[in-house]
């Protein structure tokens, strides 16, 4: 394994609350790799991405913070009411709150679009639900044309991880090839039950669990870097729009086969989508020291500043 995990820790302030995020990371190195023979999997920069899925605990943080209304839909009641589903809401419109469920805080979040996903990341980035690396429109949610704003991205804000990114953390072995499965192995992963600390190569898949698992579970059956659960658990959203109506999203999950693990497969869906066995990972170009709240803010206000500038710049 190539690294170690870091992590990227926000503080998050808002005009009457404030919230507090960690996803550890990893960081991906080897700048200028080529693609996989797949045609995927450069990437001409170091980056960090998440080292599991988002979970349910993260989201409903999130959910919290900007979702007492929710005017942009952000809950999907499949949340509560499925038993794979990980976050409840209370009843109270105008002042939702939202808690995980039992035994379900460390576990991906699931029901949830594309465009949940790309406001969690604008939140962590600007506080903002609709401005961060995605400028959120409704005129770009409804042609799926948004991509990432690359003022933001290289002020070090916060993306649903691209393909490239996500490919490569999940396949590449260091050296300037590829595995077939991101578990380190050209041999398919065993499909069973979270490994035991003596047991390497398995994944979440097929059925063998039936549901999703507590994310790292397969401690042993990472990536190259230190991801875990590219393979199996919930298909992963990645921000390439491959059509006119569609997403990117690899990994396959709980309930799918083997095929669907390896590097070779491309999938897509529909972005305002959300169901049991979708979730995502966030990517960084650079690591965000763990701030004060003071720091924080002080990030934030600069972030706000370049959006407005360049709102600005369009306009005149």
């Amino acid at each position: 394994m190539a690294t170690t995990p870091l992590s990227i820790a926000l503080l998050l302030a808002a005009s009457t609350a404030s919230a507090a995020i960690t996803i550890d990371t990893v960081l991906v190195g080897d700048a200028g790799n080529a693609n996989d023979s797949t045609g995927f999997g450069a990437v001409s920069y170091d980056y960090h991405i998440g080292t599991h899925e988002v979970t349910n605990a993260q989201y409903a943080s999130f959910l919290n913070a900007a979702a007492a209304s929710d005017p942009n839909g952000l809950y999907n009641s499949n949340m509560g009411s499925n038993a794979r589903g990980g976050i409840s809401q209370s009843v109270t419109s105008g002042s939702f709150t939202y808690s995980t469920k039992a035994n379900m805080a460390d576990k991906p979040v699931n029901y949830v679009s594309f465009w949940d996903a790309a406001r969690f990341t604008n939140w962590l980035t600007s506080g903002d639900t609709e401005n961060g690396v995605y400028v959120l429109t409704p005129t770009g949610i409804s042609n799926n044309t948004i991509t990432r704003d690359t003022t933001a991205w290289n002020a070090g804000g916060v993306a649903i991880a691209s393909e490239n990114e996500w490919y490569k953390a999940a396949y590449y072995d260091g050296s300037g090839d590829y595995y077939l499965f991101p578990t380190q192995s050209n041999t398919a992963p065993t499909a069973v039950a979270p490994e035991s600390a003596t047991e390497s190569n398995n994944a979440n898949y097929n059925s063998a669990v039936g549901s999703v698992t507590i994310v790292g579970a397969y401690q042993n059956s990472g990536s190259y870097y230190g991801t875990f659960d590219q393979g199996g658990n919930v298909w992963e959203w990645n921000d390439a729009i491959v059509s006119t109506s569609n997403r990117g999203r690899r990994g396959a999950s709980f309930n799918i086969n083997v095929f669907s693990l390896q590097s070779s497969l491309r999938n897509d869906f529909y972005p305002a989508d959300g169901n049991s066995s979708i979730g995502f990972r966030v990517s960084s170009l650079a690591p965000i020291p763990e701030p004060s709240a003071y720091g924080a803010i002080f990030g934030i206000v600069g972030l706000a500043t370049a959006i407005f500038f360049r709102r600005k710049r369009r306009r005149g």
